[in-house]
């Protein structure tokens, strides 16, 4: 964000402020002096305003939500047009319709039949119309394009208001109220700056500051939408890296034996050892088997030569 310098703002005119017989007390903080029945705004207040606005509306822009600019005197509405434009936010510049927050579910309606129309045309269906018709419907599509062409992107309510001239347009300040949304205005000192959340104190009837203050507050929502699309940016190449990682995983688990196969490949190393256990153990039967005729056959023969033995050491009767 550039730094704002004092004489920038002097040399566009936002020091100065309206007749001291037309001021409002509240502003007494944001006056540096009295000149010639004109009170003179505290510039350095000014700067220091304007770059707290300027961050908080940031913000705003980053976190993807609209700012509704409303500018509708003469010497406003041209300027905010072109320069919100830049920076493709909301404004309204003719007519602050009433109800256009708190009722913003007919406001929306207006917007869709105006979108209606534009389908008719591309249908062919508007070509069906009388002369007369025709002129009626173009008549109302030129109108709602006055009032409303600037919102039409506008699906729910805007995060912030961004008015010029809070005196003029009390019906925004009081509905934006109603409905909690933060209001950053530039403030005259003719003005009640209560009503405002961010105030920027400042010359709000010439051409000069107004333009000067709204190429710094557009400058501040251009980079904070720079600031959105690069998080974007960088959101999506770490979901496509994680993509290519979750992929190759896939593919190394692919590669690398299954459970089924494991489970199968121990059932086999098992089955061989219990094979070879039985086998151990017939082998071992047999041989206990065998070896059972010759240990009998031993046995009978000892049992043989032991009773010969004790025969031959009885005596004879003739002894």
């Amino acid at each position: 964000m550039s730094k704002i310098e004092v004489k920038d703002l002097l040399d566009a005119g936002v020091h100065f402020g309206h007749l001291t017989r037309k001021w409002n007390p509240n502003m007494a903080p944001y006056i540096y002096m009295e000149r010639n029945g004109i009170h003179i705004i505290n510039l350095y207040k000014s700067v220091a305003k304007i770059e707290e606005a300027n961050e908080a509306l940031k913000k705003i822009a980053a976190s993807g939500r609209k700012i509704l600019f409303v500018a509708t005197k003469k010497q406003a509405k041209d300027i905010v047009s072109e320069k919100v434009a830049n920076v493709n936010m909301p404004y309204i510049t003719e007519r602050w319709p009433g109800g256009m927050l708190t009722n913003f579910v007919t406001i929306r309606k207006a917007v869709k039949k105006m979108a209606a129309i534009d389908k008719m045309k591309a249908d062919g269906t508007f070509n069906t119309l009388s002369k007369k018709e025709k002129l009626q419907v173009d008549r109302l599509r030129a109108k709602l394009e006055k009032n409303l062409g600037s919102i039409s992107d506008m699906t729910r309510l805007p995060g912030a208001l961004f008015i010029v001239d809070i005196r003029r347009e009390h019906i925004a300040v009081k509905e934006a109220q109603k409905l909690n949304i933060p209001i950053f205005a530039m403030v005259d000192t003719n003005a009640d700056p209560r009503d405002v959340d961010y105030v920027i104190p400042a010359n709000d009837d010439a051409s000069k500051s107004i333009e000067k203050i709204m190429t710094l507050v557009t400058g501040a929502v251009a980079e904070g939408l720079n600031e959105r699309k690069e998080d974007k940016a960088e959101a999506e190449a770490a979901a496509s890296e994680g993509e290519v990682v979750a992929e190759t995983k896939a593919t190394e688990v692919v590669d690398e034996p299954t459970v089924k196969e494991v489970v199968e490949e121990a059932a086999e190393v098992v089955a061989e050892e219990a094979t070879k256990e039985v086998v151990e153990e017939v082998a071992e039967e047999a041989i206990e088997e065998v070896a059972k005729p010759a240990e009998a056959d031993k046995t009978t023969e000892t049992t043989e030569k032991e009773t010969n033995e004790v025969e031959s050491e009885e005596p004879t009767e003739d002894n």
